[in-house]
């Protein structure tokens, strides 16, 4: 049942699609761009900026000595890396359930729905937090130094409060943006980046708490842009997405449970696929030049991946809007125009590497033997760079659809099915080392492209648009004033 002041108050003000097809192909493709960058932007600036946090904290680690540089490593990397991933792909059940119900002008059950994702990943993140307290043992186990497992042990126990901000801010980020509230998202971020370097200075050069200091900053930074959001949502900025704190939060958990948890294994398959290249590397003889040439295409292919990670959120964002509409064909014409965009990008990018194949890693260092060993790395970097264009965004057309546990599937097979025993085969059988591990790797990525391109074009809007009103309704409330607490 919709309030009669949801359907007066439109949040979007847009032209009306009928005038939009009317126009032409070319004035549809710009409107639909419109939209788009709308969300890429401020996401982009977003996932820089917090992507930003954890480097300068790293940096910071490093200025402080060699054996707290290699325990926060260790720990962001393996620890915090595993749960931010984890809980990262449950919030995206938001990006689909939100966006159906903003595109359906259901706005009051965007609160509802963030609501349940508060309660489900605090209950995650309390099962999760003896990873925190036992990481020393757990990092012996791994084959981690002693020294190395200690250290970072006890600076997982100051990432606690790290740990908990997961859970407000990823549903607090999907709930904004999937009612175009993205500048919010980009500001509060921006404005933590900006408060997590002056923290970080003040507490580890001025007050000389050193590596704790440091990892204090980072939960100061983190829980200022979540209560930067959350005041946002609650003291005005969401009047009708959000009503106040509602009991219903707490009914149809089990049917969301489900949908997080498909979304979270979907995401985290795809973010710890490249985390395993790392670990084969590292079992290799002689492995510490691969290591280090494969550290530079790493860093460079993660800032690069903010790209395509922001069209991904903008995909599921346009297409559960239009599904939730009810507009299969828009929902369809909202995917080619993202792909075909994300590509664009990608061929300017993967250009830039094969350009600069013999220079780029200039930035990080001047030793001849790893300057050629990045040489030989480059065109695997250009074709990895290449292929995360089209499958983040692919991606997002299925967290917009809801079939994130199709996706799981078909990442476990692409994956590590194939993609991880072909680099092993390619790199110990053939002897061809850090180039077969990763050559095998993207075989694995490119499978799982190709499966999910031949899905996306065979799709069924309509009916998808069908499923999306029968997930709302079965998911929704009966009267979405019924135990709600004012706040």
């Amino acid at each position: 049942m919709e309030n009669r002041d949801e359907k007066q108050l439109p949040l979007l003000q847009e032209s009306p699609d009928l005038e939009a097809y009317e126009a032409g192909l070319g004035r549809r493709i710009l409107i639909e761009s419109k939209k788009l960058w709308r969300i890429v932007g401020p996401a982009i600036i977003s996932r820089v900026a917090l992507y930003a946090m954890n480097v300068t904290t790293q940096a910071f680690a490093g200025h402080l000595g060699d054996l707290e540089l290699a325990a926060f490593s260790i720990s962001n990397t393996v620890l915090v890396g595993f749960v931010f991933g984890l809980l990262l792909g449950m919030a995206s059940a938001l990006e689909t359930l939100c966006g159906q119900a903003f595109g359906a002008k259901k706005y009051h059950m965007m609160g509802i729905y963030m609501q349940r994702s508060w309660v489900v990943l605090f209950c995650i993140c309390i099962l999760l937090t003896p990873i925190y307290i036992f990481a020393t043992p757990i990092l012996e186990l791994m084959g981690q130094p002693r020294d190395i497992a200690v250290e970072a042990g006890s600076m997982s126990l100051w990432m606690l409060p790290l740990h908990f901000s997961f859970a407000m801010q990823f549903p607090l980020q999907r709930f904004l943006q999937c009612q175009m509230k993205n500048p919010v998202i980009a500001y509060s971020a921006g404005v933590g980046f900006v408060i997590h370097v002056f923290i970080s200075w003040l507490f580890v050069y001025r007050l000389h708490l050193g590596i704790i200091g440091a990892t204090c900053a980072l939960n100061f930074s983190w829980w200022a842009v979540v209560f930067g959001q959350l005041g946002y949502v609650m003291l005005g900025g969401c009047p009708l997405t959000w009503t106040g704190f509602s009991m219903d939060a707490f009914s149809g958990l089990w049917d969301f449970f489900k949908l997080s948890v498909a979304s979270g294994v979907m995401l985290c398959l795809e973010n710890w696929y490249y985390r395993i290249l790392i670990l084969l590397t590292g079992n290799l003889k002689n492995a510490e030049v691969a290591l280090d040439a494969l550290s530079i295409c790493m860093s460079l292919n993660g800032w690069e991946l903010m790209i395509p990670l922001a069209f991904f959120a903008a995909t599921g964002v346009r297409v559960s809007n239009e599904l939730g509409a009810g507009n299969g064909k828009a929902a369809k014409f909202a995917t080619m125009v993202s792909v075909v965009t994300s590509l664009v990008i990608g061929v300017f990018f993967w250009s830039l590497i094969m350009a600069l194949h013999d220079k780029f890693a200039y930035i990080f260092t001047s030793s001849p033997i790893i300057l050629n060993a990045v040489n030989k790395l480059s065109v695997l970097l250009a074709f990895t760079i290449l292929l995360n264009s089209i499958q983040p965004v692919l991606s997002g057309v299925a967290v917009g659809s809801g079939w994130q546990a199709f996706v799981a599937y078909v990442n476990i097979g692409s994956y590590y099915l194939i993609g991880v025993p072909l680099g092993v085969f390619l790199g110990w059988v053939f002897n061809l080392g850090v180039l077969g591990i990763w050559a095998g790797m993207i075989g694995g990525t490119a499978i799982q492209t190709l499966i999910l391109t031949y899905f996306t074009i065979r799709c069924d809007w309509d009916e998808e648009a069908m499923k999306a009103t029968r997930r709302m309704n079965r998911l929704a409330i009966s009267n979405p004033s019924r135990h709600t607490l004012d706040c």
